[in-house]
C-alpha cells in the first residue's frame, strides 16, 4: 500500500492511508475539534482525549484510518463481530476481519472496516474510492 501518515499524542498513534480514504467526514463530522480537513496538519491529535479518538477512528468507513496504543504492553487486537451496513448513495461497508481474494489469485486481509465499492465507478474495485459522488450514484 501507499504512503501513510501518523499522528501520535504519546498514548496512540492515529495512522491514515490517504490512498484508501473515501472522504465520507464520519470523522470531521464525528470530532471535528481534531479531523480538521481544510487545515495543515489536518489531525489535531491533542485536541480530544485518546478514548475520543480511539471511539471515531473507529468509525470510519474505508479503513483509512487506524490506530495503535504506543505502550508495548498493550498492542491487543481487537476482535470484532462481522456486520455488513449498506451506506445510503454509498459503498457497501463490512466490518470485521475478512480475507479478499482477488481475481488474479492474489488475497489479503482487510481489518476493523472495509467499504466495497457498489457503483461500479470506482477505480480501486472492489474497493470504494468515493467515485460514487461524482458519477451520482444513488441507491
Amino acid at each position: 500500500m501507499g504512503k501513510t501518515k501518523e499522528y501520535s499524542n504519546g498514548e496512540v498513534t492515529v495512522v491514515w492511508k490517504p490512498e484508501i480514504c473515501i472522504h465520507a467526514a464520519t470523522c470531521a463530522k464525528g470530532l471535528p475539534e481534531v479531523f480538521k480537513p481544510r487545515e495543515r496538519p489536518w489531525i489535531k491529535i491533542d485536541a480530544a482525549t485518546t478514548a475520543a479518538i480511539m471511539d471515531q477512528v473507529k468509525q470510519c468507513p474505508s479503513g483509512a484510518l487506524s490506530y495503535y496504543m504506543n505502550d508495548e504492553e498493550d498492542q491487543t487486537s481487537e476482535v470484532l463481530e462481522t456486520k455488513v451496513e449498506v451506506l445510503e448513495n454509498g459503498p457497501l461497508l463490512v466490518y470485521g476481519t475478512l480475507t479478499v481474494t482477488h481475481k488474479d489469485g492474489t488475497s489479503e486481509v482487510k481489518n476493523k472496516t472495509t467499504a466495497f465499492c457498489r457503483c461500479g465507478a470506482s477505480d480501486n474495485k472492489p474497493y470504494c474510492d468515493g467515485a460514487h459522488l461524482k458519477a451520482g450514484f444513488k441507491d
